[in-house]
């Protein structure tokens, strides 16, 4: 009998997603043995981590380190290279991405685009765009399709007069609120939340993020919520993860993630979110330490499997991060790592956990 209160909701073991660069060998030049390796885009390598029951699991990261990929892994819009993925349990990584739309599986994982205006079909009005996703998984009578469509944008907030408009004569906050209530519509357990507020308006923002909350409350969700805004994870995420280069380099609990981050890259991340008390004072020295980094990051082509993806552009690099791919290690209750020499911040001087001396990567911005 499956335990429901120890098994996580959702279980991604491993995961790998590469694509082929370039044209893929003929028939005849493989049966010559003249075709050489494909090179392969590594977008999302060995990346294993949970979601439990009613989290909020964020995950942040520069454009171009593999979160997009690695949401259409979990959505099973992509098929895997290699890995599980188990929701409540059950492997659903075998199945293939074209069939998995009429799976029994879909309507528990749905999504919130990052763009609500691009995801909403320019010729469906508001009630059609809400009642799409029921009528494909979960067909209804049409009075209590109706009734559901209500039941859903009123819980959006979104006034019943304008279930009969088409997007462009909806306003981003009221298009925010379509693409949500369309998402939630079939109940699912899972929602993955791609930068849902990347294209609105900051007072806008307030009011959608507080709508996410809500919901996630009401209805027991769990969400992925995938976003830039490192301050906006921190208030509505349990967890984060960082990714770069396909990679998770730091997991763990928010707080303790943003206030004791043991990644170097973690670090640039969060000296990069503008404060009040970064304003210059009278010598031009800023009040807040930031982390530099320089170059250019490694190629995801076919990347050397032995030396760090930080490598290069990390202040700390050591020959060591030449010869073995670090890993995940704890270094806090829930708080992971994958670094040779993980920033230990002792509350008096942050430190190299592979030294004593305070450490030299924060350096003031003049």
């Amino acid at each position: 009998m499956k335990d429901i209160f120890n098994t996580p909701l959702l279980d991604a073991q491993s995961l790998h997603k590469h694509f082929p660069i370039g044209k893929t060998p003929g028939l005849f030049a493989r049966a010559r043995g003249s075709a050489g390796p494909v090179p392969r885009l590594h977008a999302v390598d060995d990346v294993t981590f949970t979601i439990a029951r009613g989290e909020t699991l964020g995950l942040v990261g520069e454009s171009g380190c593999g979160k997009s990929t690695l949401v259409r892994l979990l959505t099973r819009l992509l098929d895997l290279t290699d890995g599980s993925i188990q929701l409540d349990g059950e492997e659903i990584g075998h199945l293939p991405a074209k069939g998995f739309g009429k799976s029994l599986y879909r309507p528990r994982i749905q999504m919130v685009f990052q763009d609500a205006g691009d995801s909403l079909n320019p010729r469906f009005t508001a009630f059609a765009a809400i009642a799409d996703p029921l009528r494909r998984l979960k067909p209804l009578p049409r009075e209590a399709l109706k009734a559901r469509v209500e039941e859903l944008a009123a819980m959006c907030g979104l006034p019943l007069e304008l279930l009969g408009r088409f997007p462009h004569q909806l306003s981003g906050g009221q298009k925010a609120r379509v693409g949500i209530a369309r998402a939630i519509a079939v109940e699912p357990d899972l929602l993955i939340l791609d930068e849902p507020t990347a294209a609105l308006d900051v007072s806008v923002q307030v009011v959608i993020l507080q709508l996410l909350d809500d919901l996630k409350q009401r209805l027991g969700m769990s969400y992925l919520f995938v976003s830039h805004d490192l301050n906006v994870v921190r208030l509505l995420c349990d967890r984060v993860m960082v990714m770069y280069l396909g990679r998770i380099v730091e997991t763990g609990p928010a707080e303790r993630v943003f206030r004791h981050p043991a990644h170097p890259y973690t670090r640039a991340l969060l000296s990069a979110i503008p404060h009040f008390d970064q304003i210059k004072g009278s010598d031009g020295a800023a009040s807040v330490p930031r982390l530099r980094i320089s170059g250019e990051p490694r190629s995801p082509i076919d990347p050397d499997p032995k030396v760090c993806r930080f490598h290069g552009r990390c202040p700390q690099g050591t020959e060591a991060c030449t010869q073995a791919m670090p890993l995940l290690q704890g270094v806090g209750p829930g708080h992971s790592v994958a670094c040779h020499f993980p920033i230990i911040d002792t509350g008096i001087d942050t430190v190299r956990a592979d030294t004593d001396e305070p450490d030299s990567l924060i350096e003031d911005v003049a």
